[in-house]
């Protein structure tokens, strides 16, 4: 009986071990580019190709942005013993060649699947082949898969998604899993230990503050996303985050927009993943995705999502704590004209309880640097603002010493 029990209880805790997700691919945020809000379906292997060398040639990669993920409908059929297969006309070299031209290029190959026996656009989901993609996905060699959640009538989302969590894992490949459920069953309630990200809302739309209904569901602009966002900060953290979707940065935002959305996702630590046509890409646009300094504040290691400290008029004051007691603080004017102000720093402490981190500039000086305009000054006198329509300033403030 003793051996018995010692027995069950090993089998048990390998169980117990097996079941996870794989550990240390997202202590940051996830980087990268996605081919959806760009080409919807209109992929082939050639885009794909030409997306990580423009990557490489563009310093996207040296800015940090790892992943090449191939959204919907790079599917073909599943072959007579169910195991899928690529799309023959776009993709006719498979996707294991595809991997290994991308990892060549010192970057990661990521795919899409979907929880349902259909994906959104009409393609063999894996309900009931999670283990035999899983173990598909980790042949080929892909790095990440983004798991939607289309044509899953009847399912649990839990369940449907820790078991590709489980299938991932017993496939052996580290493979980062990026849960795309919309935040319809309130997975920031239960997939910290499930997957590495997890979406917050329906998709995004490339607009500043809309929402386009499409009868059953809606697409959002990016300040719908941000108020939809606000409330989930304390779910965040590394290796599990609220992921506010891709970017539309060059997508048809204005200048402004395009700083302001790319600021804020870098407040918000969510994943950074691009979404338009890199080789394309104006060297306005390039810069925006490029700011290392803007992307540290996102791959900050304390991994706190920012907190909105103030709201006056259209005038919205966000700060985010920073590892090495350093702050972001951002500057949004959402409004429609533009704002002149003058920020007095001493009016109002930065103070955040959730990480139990505050600076009271009364009595501290910080010297600041504009993330943006690469302007410098203190926090020892009022800060003068001037925001366009749409437009942010975003500082790093960083310890001077007491005052």
């Amino acid at each position: 009986m003793t051996k018995f029990l010692t027995a069950t209880a090993l089998l048990l805790a390998a169980g117990a071990a097996h079941a996870q997700k794989f550990e240390g691919l997202a202590d940051t945020p996830q980087m990268g580019w996605n081919s959806w809000n760009k080409f919807g379906c209109e992929i082939n292997e050639q885009l794909i190709r030409e997306t990580a060398d423009a990557m490489v040639r563009l310093g996207m990669r040296d800015a940090g942005y790892r992943y090449v993920n191939i959204d919907d409908c790079w599917h073909g059929q599943r072959d007579k013993d169910g195991t899928i297969q690529a799309d023959p006309a776009r993709f006719p070299s498979g996707i294991k060649a595809l991997a290994d031209y991308v990892h060549a290029r010192g970057l990661k190959l990521g795919l899409y699947s979907d929880a349902g026996a259909t994906t959104c656009g009409g393609r063999p989901g894996s309900r009931g082949h999670e283990y035999q993609d899983a173990r598909t996905y980790a042949a080929w060699g892909v790095d990440y898969v983004k798991y939607d959640w289309c044509d899953t009538k009847g399912l649990n989302a839990e369940g449907a998604y820790t078991t590709m969590r489980d299938a991932l894992r017993a496939a052996g490949r580290p493979i980062l899993l990026s849960i795309c459920e919309w935040g319809d069953n309130k997975p920031w309630d239960w997939a910290r230990d499930v997957g590495h990200s997890w979406r917050t809302t329906g998709d995004i739309y490339a607009c500043w503050d809309c929402e386009v209904s499409l009868g059953s569901w809606s697409t959002f602009g990016v300040m719908k996303i941000v108020d939809k966002s606000l409330a989930l900060r304390k779910y965040a953290g590394p290796g599990h985050w609220n992921d506010l979707d891709m970017l539309e940065v060059g997508n048809g935002l204005t200048p402004e927009e395009d700083r302001s959305h790319f600021s804020l996702w870098a407040m918000l630590a969510s994943p950074l993943i691009s979404g338009n046509d890199l080789r394309k890409m104006p060297e306005a646009v390039r810069k925006v995705l490029t700011n290392k300094d803007v992307i540290a504040v996102n791959q900050d290691k304390l991994g706190v999502q920012a907190l909105r400290m103030l709201t006056d008029g259209p005038l919205e004051v966000w700060i985010k704590p920073l590892a090495g007691d350093d702050w972001a603080v951002l500057f949004l004017n959402r409004g429609e004209q533009a704002l002149e102000r003058s920020y007095d720093w001493h009016k109002q402490p930065l103070s955040d309880d959730l990480s139990k981190r505050s600076a009271d500039l009364k009595k501290a000086a910080y010297r600041w640097t504009d993330l943006w305009q690469r302007n410098t000054g203190d926090t020892a006198r009022p800060l003068t603002l001037k925001l366009a329509p749409h437009s942010v300033t975003m500082l790093r403030l960083t310890p001077r010493g007491a005052l």
